[in-house]
């Protein structure tokens, strides 16, 4: 990849990566900011975001539109983890006060997940400004959609600033959500690996028809300036910000799609709780050496596994020492991301199928496996054979009219 001789060369001459890189990308933030913050000029502001949103010196957009002239900075809305970032994944979040601004903090993340009329009271415009990782699951793009529906319902104006998705435009994986799954992990019809931006993905929400009742609000997107569909986030020249507490780096969110499915059965390490969230598979009836041989034998595109042992701090086999493989992403381009822990669960089925992580797990687990995928399906035909194979059709038949379907919101 051009991205890899750069970063070469970058190490061999001690020079900033941003020094030659190709012109850095201008996230909606940035380009809000020297357009004069025209679009929200005069009007009283409610800002959703988190501690992504910020521009590329690392000023929050909290402190930039409540400072920024001729702009009435009312209300903060925050989604999952805070406006700040101060809670922990699936933590219940009341409403209160901004330490820094002394505005309203509304939870998205609470009682209601979607903003509600009182919520909404006194604004005039409503912006959202939140950096994605490009998964479904990742709760912040049904934060997107629960808001867009409310400023609908409201008659209130919807502002996106753009930023880019992590794992480029171009990857699309995992069939759509199913009747009967929809879930705040999966609340709306596309792909576990949707291709968009938020900015793309807020014109799909509203434009086809999967807002309640098919509503639909005034929506702008200021789009970003130098962003291609196939950078990922390391080749943007942005600063990363951790998007949540196990989403540290940029790359992560490579890893994310590729283990967090399993995750959810809690019967497997996937990492969390450890230094490198995401990028395990580990076990205490694991045999390391074994499992990265099987898996390397596959020789899957783009990916080694190498074998590792250690001791999780906290959440699955906490305090104890577990044995498995790390993901190397060797090309991240080719590497069949989603069906890695599905390559995973077919190896250490034939090495120990006495085993079984979906047996082994509290029953309710299921059911969110089952969420997360959007359907029921895969799980069933995975169980028939334990081969990875016997899904391949179920995991990419939504694809083709997907993408066909989303290109129509391209905005780049």
């Amino acid at each position: 990849m051009i991205t890899f001789r750069i970063v070469i060369i970058t190490l061999i001459l001690g020079l900033p990566w941003v020094t030659l890189c190709c012109q850095p990308v201008e996230t909606g933030l940035d380009v809000l900011v020297r357009d004069n913050f025209r679009i929200l000029k005069r009007k009283k502001v409610g800002l959703i975001t988190n501690p992504t949103g910020v521009d590329r010196n690392l000023r929050s957009t909290v402190d930039i539109l409540y400072n920024a002239p001729g702009v009435t900075l009312t209300a903060l809305y925050g989604p999952e983890h805070g406006v700040r970032g101060e809670f922990t994944a699936g933590e219940i979040i009341g409403s209160a006060k901004d330490p820094a601004t002394g505005l309203p903090v509304f939870s998205l993340y609470g009682e209601t997940r979607k903003p509600s009329k009182e919520m909404l009271r006194g604004i005039d415009i409503l912006v959202y400004d939140i950096q994605d990782i490009g998964s479904r699951s990742y709760t912040y793009i049904s934060t997107l959609g629960l808001a867009i529906e409310a400023a609908a319902e409201n008659n209130i104006p919807f502002v996106v600033l753009d930023r880019p998705n992590p794992l480029g435009g171009i990857r699309m994986e995992g069939p759509l959500v199913e009747p009967g799954f929809v879930s705040f992990v999966s609340q709306y019809s596309v792909p576990y690996i949707h291709g968009l931006t938020v900015g793309e993905l807020a014109g799909y929400l509203n434009e086809e028809g999967l807002l309640r009742n098919g509503i639909k609000c005034r929506l702008e997107v200021i789009k970003m300036k130098g962003w291609k569909r196939e950078m990922i986030f390391e080749e943007t020249g942005l600063p990363w910000v951790p998007s949540s507490p196990h989403m540290p780096h940029a790359q992560t969110a490579l890893f994310y799609p590729a283990t967090g499915i399993l995750g959810e059965l809690y019967t497997v390490s996937i990492g969390v709780g450890y230094t490198l969230p995401f990028q395990l598979f580990a076990a205490e009836w694991i045999n390391a050496d074994s499992l990265a041989a099987g898996l390397n034998s596959l020789s899957l595109p783009g990916v080694k596994f190498r074998p590792v042992h250690f001791k999780p701090y906290y959440s699955v086999s906490q305090g104890k020492m577990i044995h498995g493989v790390q993901i190397h992403l060797t090309d991240p381009e080719i590497a069949p991301l989603t069906l890695l822990q599905f390559y995973f669960l077919q190896e250490a089925h034939k090495l120990w199928p006495d085993k079984d992580a979906f047996s082994l797990c509290d029953p309710s687990r299921l059911e969110m496996f089952d969420k997360v995928c959007g359907t029921d399906k895969v799980r069933t035909e995975f169980l028939k054979t334990w081969q990875v194979r016997s899904i391949l059709d179920l995991w990419n038949k939504d694809i083709p009219a997907f993408r066909k379907k989303a290109e129509r919101y391209f905005l780049y």
